[in-house]
């Protein structure tokens, strides 16, 4: 399992914001990762571009890389967060307001997926597939057969919405024959 990391350090952006558009590429294939950073809407897109370029680079240059890009993708990327400088700004009054300028480093690793390897079957004798089929057809006529010599019942009748609606009429009838009958008295 070959896989490469490359780290931006001291990139000026706070690490929240790099944390979500990390979020976007973690676990997918490193094609469509390059694809959501391109039409991502961030800033940070372009430098997380530029890491996952780098990472790729790294893991194909290792010993024993296939070099295939479509098997990579991305395992883990992450911002931590770098040194902050501080500022100050002029406020009304003679005060001061501090002005924080973060700045995070972008980690990105990769991992190429290991080869699929299906193992095909030997070829089955002809006599193997013969006794096969014997055994389907005698399970098939034993099932038909048992099925004859049961007794058949009526499924019971299924109730439909023109049935429902004729018992609730009736009894709405019944009501109000009811009702008018106790008004009389």
């Amino acid at each position: 399992m070959i896989d490469g990391r490359a780290t931006a350090r001291y990139v000026r952006t706070s690490a929240q914001k790099a944390g979500l558009v990390m979020d976007l590429i973690r676990g997918q294939n490193v094609d469509l990762a390059l694809s959501t950073l391109r039409f991502a809407r961030k800033r940070i897109a372009r430098d997380i571009e530029k890491v996952l370029r780098s990472a790729v680079a790294n893991a194909q240059q290792k010993e024993g890389a296939s070099g295939d890009v479509d098997r990579m993708f991305v395992s883990s990327c992450y911002a931590d967060q770098g040194p902050s400088q501080k500022r100050v700004r002029p406020a009304p009054m003679g005060r001061a307001f501090q002005i924080i300028k973060r700045t995070a480093h972008l980690t990105v690793r990769v991992v190429e997926r290991a080869e699929v390897v299906t193992r095909v079957a030997a070829a089955a004798p002809e006599d193997a597939t013969k006794r096969a089929r014997k055994t389907t057809t005698t399970r098939t006529a034993r099932k038909t057969t048992a099925r004859r010599g049961k007794k058949t019942t009526k499924p019971a009748a299924k109730k439909t919405a023109t049935t429902v609606t004729a018992k609730r009429t009736k009894k709405s009838a019944k009501k109000s024959a009811a009702e008018t009958s106790t008004d009389r008295v």
